[in-house]
């Protein structure tokens, strides 16, 4: 479990103190599997957050596969709702049939578009994008310009994109939270160097770009491909939102 503040700027009053918690790569697989997603879901319902945001790769193996095993994710609740978007490993394994799933599980998905979230008379815009590996699977790659077109111009905005590259983007296009995962921290103390330089230096925790604060968390889970963790430690992370001056 991880806890964080994010000021972020013109969040209206109303949501300050808007709590969200932010799950990615749980990888559930072989690995790991429907007792374990059990427990994940207990642990976030039992901090009662407004919203859930999930940053891709929920997954690896096929619908088929993997069915039961991600079930429990049927019981993820929150206020605001259960929101999702697809990682890399989504495309590997038949995205257009994760998707479906994960909608009959109750989470929002989102392809490179935004819902708003409604707080009395504020609202907050959460957008998510598609992944760099979707065009080699015959899908658009991610676009900003379209996650977010419609949204309203005044209301802050929470970006989900699966891999941290490219947040000097987001934040020029007024992104005030960029939630990102993919990296595992760098699983191991030391390989960080390694990951680091394949995702424009952002690894794990809190950046700093602009007016917009990139987290990237080390992850929920595992790949089950190298399933090694030493000095990085999984997360569950509840991001607490604060109203405030730009960073």
């Amino acid at each position: 479990m991880r806890r964080i503040d994010v000021t972020i700027e013109h969040l209206p009053r109303s949501l300050d103190g808007l709590r969200v918690v932010q799950l990615t790569d749980l990888h559930i697989s072989r690995l790991f599997q429907k007792e374990w997603v059990e427990g994940v879901v207990s642990r976030t319902n039992a901090l009662n957050a407004d919203a859930v945001l999930i940053s891709g790769d929920l997954i690896d193996g096929t619908v088929e596969a993997r069915k039961d095993d991600v079930a429990p994710l049927g019981k993820l609740a929150a206020p605001l709702g259960v929101i999702a978007m697809p990682g890399n490993h989504e495309y590997y394994f038949d995205v257009d049939r994760w998707i479906p799933e994960f909608q009959r599980l109750g989470m929002r998905v989102l392809v490179n578009e935004h819902v708003i979230l409604q707080k009395g008379a504020d609202q907050l815009v959460v957008a998510g994008l598609t992944d760099e590996a979707a065009p080699a699977f015959g899908h658009e790659g991610p676009n900003l310009l379209r996650a977010l077109a419609g949204a309203p111009l005044n209301a802050p905005v929470i970006l989900l994109k699966h891999r941290p590259s490219g947040a000097p983007d987001s934040a020029a296009a007024g992104v005030g939270l960029q939630l990102s995962g993919h990296t595992h921290g760098g699983m191991i103390k030391g390989l960080d160097l390694v990951v680091r330089s394949a995702n424009q230096g952002f690894v794990s925790g809190s950046y700093d770009i602009g007016n917009m604060r990139l987290y990237v968390s080390n992850g929920t889970g595992l790949w089950n491909g190298f399933p090694i963790r030493l000095g990085v430690p999984a997360e569950i992370t509840e991001i607490t939102l604060r109203a405030g001056p730009a960073l």
